[in-house]
């Protein structure tokens, strides 16, 4: 069984192993039976093989009958050994047919390796006898030459070997010439060819590095090649500054040549860093020793955030406008580095893919990873550089308080900020929120400083204002002023609001693009101040508003207005100033012509109001160009809305005694309002006691003293209606900047903030629609004034009212109060012929005047004492007479009131049950008025206790009101 198992092991261990005898024993006769009546099933046959026990196949020689005793049992039972035995059979016949098919299997092997080792040895045999003979040749040849021979053979080798050495000696004395060579190519900036020509001598050195001589120039060629390398490193660096193709080539290739592209790239990323500190820390340097006026060196040694708070006031714009252009230099190197690796890279892919054979493939793989890593690298420096800007900047710019500055140069500031943080969109996609938050603070802090400055001049103006009409023509728009010239020019919000060239190509070409090759996107700044038509920014500039102002004061001599508001005619058709060639006499029609009242739709408006037209303007400009302030300044622009609504109304609208009198003459949310302004805006405490609190003087430094009339504006006079010219202007004014406000809202809504857009919603809707609800306080005083009504009372007075006798003739009374309103209707085409009044002013006259005169009708009819029926009628006689005469004069239809005074009439003639219900009914009459309609019309006809009853009623009526 050993031997048959030994035949599952491999081949080469089986030949091993067997003796012949054993490896090709023959299997008996009684064994082949016992193998032909196995089962023929492989799998069966296979099962059994894998059955045999492990120590079988082991090579390790033992004892198998020994090892199968050893395992029997204590016990013996021939059942028991007779099934093992018949066991071991099986396995040792499966074993026997596996080794016999094995042998099968094998046997055209055997016979064809058989073959094989038959022709080995023939072939062998073959080679024994060619070796013979080679060695019989070999001792003829030794024998045929001679001594001589085999001399010149060794005299040509000689004569071969001094030539070589000759050649090698020419070389030497050229390789100690080179150093010479290297010198001129690097003056001449040729970096590749002397990085080729060191590479060649060195690997010409080391070919003849067994020469004592050449040591000494190998280490002369490193020492070349590091010195190359560190003229190399600064040639890179110059290119951080001034970016020049040929040059940027000569330095690739050159570091190509040194395999050291990616280092370079490292290399170049410091330079650029390095480039940025250096670069604004000179220009601030320059211009610190410039101001100081003395050679003084402290300030190098100064660190940059500590420089850059020396700068001036005077020199703050210039230095940040060279800073800018410095750095645009820098970043423009690096956009042109990019831009040489992209053109690059295209080419060699363009080369490698025309010229593709297998031998250059691992050079292309590392070529490939090369330009990889200088894209990524590129790629992520880019962010980088811009933060370094970013930082810079951001230290120049907080290094100043620009709190005083002047508006024009503030709004400067925020223009050149605004087309940096451009630069950065357009450089790496960044939003600069390091700019932005900078530039936020200073803005804030600049505006609240602003802003207050403004108020102050705004109560100034007001204090001044004689609120005449200020002369534009009836096309004007506020588009027209300058300040709101931006918002004709569609940009996107990260455009900068400095003027862009008049081409269209500049709408889709980048900064980076236009001025790839030569200019500066900052050199546009300084120009645009001097050019009015090209940048919104001018039209504030003192110099380009000389000839607007010079024609202003030709066209209006009045001395008190102040000089920035002489400068505010516009001109009907283009909202330009006037050009200098205009005439004296040209400029006086033209006043003339808009004072005339064929104008009819010429907005009603002061020079204040163009003054805040132009502060909105103005503040919107700050806006448009830093958006993260935005809630701030519409905040500030509500509040020169509220103190100019707060001014109209206190300088005409707020009468204790008509607001008094119950007629609603003032809303609801029109007080809401004024109460809002006077708490939250009006410092109504100018002299308070300085020791208050830090909190309320901080608080007080928020709001604004109360403006006062001037003691020009007259009020009092009856000719003028009570200064009604003067009350036309202010609250027409406020209306029309309402109007304007109404006219911006889409554009504030667009910028304002989302969690902030409730605050722009409510100052809409409880503020500036509220500015038509002024007119009725306002002109009520007027009404109230411009009719005597105490002596229309004085003269119903003296009436008799218990005639017995229908009267077919009106009272006096009548005749006197109609002539009150021919008059007041005279007085007010007087008024218009000095200030348009638009016709709901004038409707709101009318009402009020009529209004006032039926309701003193109604107390003149409560003072009589006696009153007949047929007084009665003559009420409504001389009711009928006032009606039918006044509609004559006024269009207003229906006369306002007029039911109040029918009724009242007509309540006279009411029983003791009708008057209880009447009075509980209306309740907009007097307890006075009803309690004559008691005692006058049912005194008569009720008893005491009736009597007593219905002014009970009229008492608990009147009880709520008080």
């Amino acid at each position: 069984i050993k031997i048959l198992l030994k035949g599952l092991r491999s081949p080469q261990e089986s030949v091993n192993d067997l003796s012949p005898i054993e490896s090709f024993r023959i299997p008996t006769k009684e064994e082949l039976r016992e193998i032909h009546e196995e089962p023929t099933d492989p799998q069966a046959q296979q099962e059994i093989i894998n059955s045999i026990e492990e120590v079988y196949f082991s090579s390790d020689s033992f004892d198998i009958v020994k090892y199968e005793l050893e395992r029997l049992p204590p016990v013996l039972s021939l059942q028991e050994l007779e099934e093992y035995r018949d066991k071991l059979k099986q396995q040792q016949a499966a074993v026997s047919k596996k080794v016999a098919d094995l042998i099968l299997e094998k046997q055209p092997a055997y016979v064809e390796e058989l073959e094989r080792v038959t022709s080995l040895q023939t072939g062998l045999q073959l080679a024994a006898v060619i070796c013979t003979n080679g060695r019989r040749h070999l001792n003829i040849a030794k024998e045929g030459f001679t001594q001589t021979s085999l001399g010149l053979l060794a005299n040509q080798r000689k004569r071969q070997l001094l030539i070589g050495l000759l050649k090698s000696l020419r070389t030497i004395k050229t390789l100690q010439r080179t150093d010479v060579r290297l010198s001129e190519m690097l003056e001449e900036e040729d970096y590749p060819g002397a990085i080729q020509l060191c590479l060649e001598c060195q690997k010409a050195a080391s070919t003849f590095k067994h020469y004592s001589c050449i040591s000494e120039l190998s280490s002369k060629l490193q020492d070349t090649l590091e010195q190359i390398e560190e003229q190399l490193d600064v040639a890179l660096s110059k290119i951080c500054k001034n970016f020049d193709i040929n040059h940027y080539t000569k330095v690739q290739q050159a570091y190509r040549l040194l395999g050291k592209t990616q280092t370079a790239m490292d290399q170049l990323h410091m330079h650029f860093t390095q480039a940025i500190h250096n670069t604004v820390f000179q220009v601030v340097l320059g211009y610190v020793e410039l101001c100081a006026g003395n050679t003084d060196t402290k300030f190098q040694k100064l660190q940059y955030k500590d420089l850059c708070t020396h700068i001036t006031s005077d020199s703050y714009i210039p230095c940040l406008a060279d800073l800018c252009k410095a750095l645009w230099e820098v970043m423009l190197s690096y956009y042109r580095t990019m831009q040489w690796h992209e053109n690059h890279d295209q080419d060699e892919v363009a080369v490698v893919s025309s010229v593709s054979d297998g031998n250059n493939v691992i050079g292309t793989e590392e070529n490939s990873f090369d330009r990889s890593y200088v894209k990524k690298k590129l790629e992520h420096g880019l962010s980088r550089i811009w933060q370094d800007v970013q930082l810079k900047v951001k230290t120049y710019l907080l290094g100043t308080d620009l709190s005083n500055f002047k508006y024009d140069d503030f709004i400067f500031v925020l223009d050149v900020i605004s087309r940096l943080m451009q630069v950065g969109e357009e450089f790496c996609g960044s939003k600069s929120e390091v700019l932005q938050e900078s530039i936020r603070k200073q803005s804030v802090n600049y505006f609240k400083t602003y802003h207050r400055t403004r108020l102050e001049e705004l109560r100034m103006f007001l204090e001044n204002e004689t609120w005449e009409l200020c002369p534009v023509k009836s096309s004007f728009s506020i588009l027209q002023l300058h300040e709101f010239k931006f918002m004709e020019q569609s940009r996107s919000p990260s455009v900068s609001p400095s003027k862009q060239p008049a081409s269209e190509i500049s709408a889709t070409v980048t900064l980076f693009e236009q001025y790839c090759n030569g200019g500066n996107p900052f050199e546009i700044q300084a120009d645009s101040k001097d050019d009015e038509t090209e940048d919104v920014l001018a039209s504030n500039g003192y110099e380009s508003d000389e000839q607007e102002k010079s024609a202003y004061q030709e066209y209006d001599s009045d001395s008190d207005v102040p000089e920035e508001l002489k400068r505010d005619y516009v001109d009907e058709q283009t909202g330009d100033a006037p050009i200098k060639s205009v005439s004296r006499e040209t400029l006086r029609s033209r006043k003339r012509s808009d004072y005339n009242l064929n104008k009819v739709n010429a907005p009603i408006l002061t020079n204040t109001t163009l003054n805040v037209i132009r502060l909105v303007g103005k503040y919107m400009q700050m806006m448009n160009i830093l958006k993260p302030i935005a809630f701030d300044v519409i905040h500030f622009m509500s509040q020169l809305f509220d103190y100019y609504l707060y001014a109209v109304y206190t300088f005409f609208g707020r009468n204790d005694t008509f607001e008094s009198t119950g007629l609603g003459l003032s809303s609801s949310r029109l007080r809401t309002t004024l109460n809002r302004i006077q708490e939250s805006l009006i410092d109504l405490e100018v002299s308070a006691d300085p020791s208050g609190t830090l909190t309320a003087a901080e608080e007080r430094k928020e709001k604004v003293p109360s403006p006062h009339l001037s003691h020009l504006v007259v009020l009092t006079s009856g000719n003028s209606l009570y200064g009604l010219a003067e009350r036309v202007v202010a609250t027409e004014s406020l209306v029309f900047l309402a109007e304007q406000f109404e006219f911006l809202q889409p554009h504030l809504d667009a910028v304002m903030p989302a969690a902030k857009k409730p605050f722009l919603q409510q100052f809409y809707s409880q503020t500036v629609s509220t500015a038509s609800e002024l007119r009725k306080p306002v002109y009520w005083i007027v009404a109230a004034k411009a009719i005597d009504y105490e002596q229309m009372l004085l003269l119903m007075a003296n009436v008799k009212w218990d005639v017995k006798e229908i009267m077919s003739q009106h009272n006096v009374y009548v005749d006197a109060l109609l002539k009150e309103f021919e008059e007041f209707n005279r007085r007010l085409n007087d008024v218009s012929k000095r200030v348009r009044i638009p016709l709901p002013v004038s409707n709101i006259l009318w009402e009020h005047c009529i209004r006032l005169a039926n309701r003193t009708l109604v107390e003149g009819y409560a003072n009589v004492k006696k009153c007949s029926n047929e007084g009665r009628a003559l009420m409504q006689l001389d009711f009928q007479q006032f009606l039918m005469k006044l509609e004559k004069l006024t269009d207003i239809r229906p006369i306002p009131d007029k039911e109040f005074v029918e009724t009242y009439i007509k309540a006279y003639y009411l029983t003791e049950n009708d008057m209880e219900c009447w009075i509980k009914e209306h309740r907009e009459y007097s307890t006075k008025q009803l309690t004559n309609l008691v005692n006058i019309c049912l005194g008569t006809y009720i008893n005491k206790k009736a009597r007593q009853k219905l002014l009970a009623t009229i008492d608990d009526i009147d009880r709520p009101k008080r």
